[in-house]
């Protein structure tokens, strides 16, 4: 601290502390939605990685077996996206730009929510053309990417719009 400087006044303290309790606020609030959002990557991930090495493995086509590698990399994706600003913030405390970090740590949510909702849907075709065939899984997998997009982006861009959030 420069002992030359003026001292900040009332005001502006106030004013100082405000923005960092928002900051510290808006954070946490990440960091808390991050909770919610890595483990249903973390047990995805963890299903995937048992399923070559299961017997019926081998016999199912090919083209179930992409399915399954783009289910794989897109959930691997996401963890890596998911966990990018817990790592981040851990590596570059103190943070001297807030702003600029929330965007970054933002971007990467949804990049990795996205991949989510992408290996959840396409985890769902995997699954269900198994074991109920192509068409029933086709269409269970359409209906819960249906569901993700409207609750994952519809709803809330429907929600801030109109000033309900």
């Amino acid at each position: 601290m420069n002992r030359n400087a003026p001292e900040a006044g009332p005001d502006e303290r106030d004013e100082e502390d405000v923005t960092a309790a928002v900051d510290d606020g808006d954070l946490t609030d990440m960091l808390g939605e991050l909770r919610v959002l890595l483990p249903s990557a973390q047990l995805l991930s963890a299903f995937l990685i048992t399923v070559p090495f299961s017997s019926g493995f081998a016999q199912i086509v090919m083209s179930e077996k992409r399915v399954f590698l783009a289910t794989f990399l897109l959930s691997v994706l996401s963890l890596v996206m998911l966990s990018a600003p817990a790592v981040q913030h851990r590596l570059v405390r103190p943070l001297i730009d807030r702003p600029r970090f929330k965007r970054l740590a933002t971007r990467q949510i949804i990049l990795g929510s996205v991949s989510l909702g992408l290996a959840l849907t396409l985890a769902t075709q995997l699954v269900l053309s198994e074991v109920f065939g192509h068409l029933t899984g086709i269409a269970c997998a359409s209906l819960i990417g249906f569901v993700l997009l409207l609750l994952w982006y519809v709803l809330p861009k429907a929600l801030k719009r109109k000033g309900h959030i």
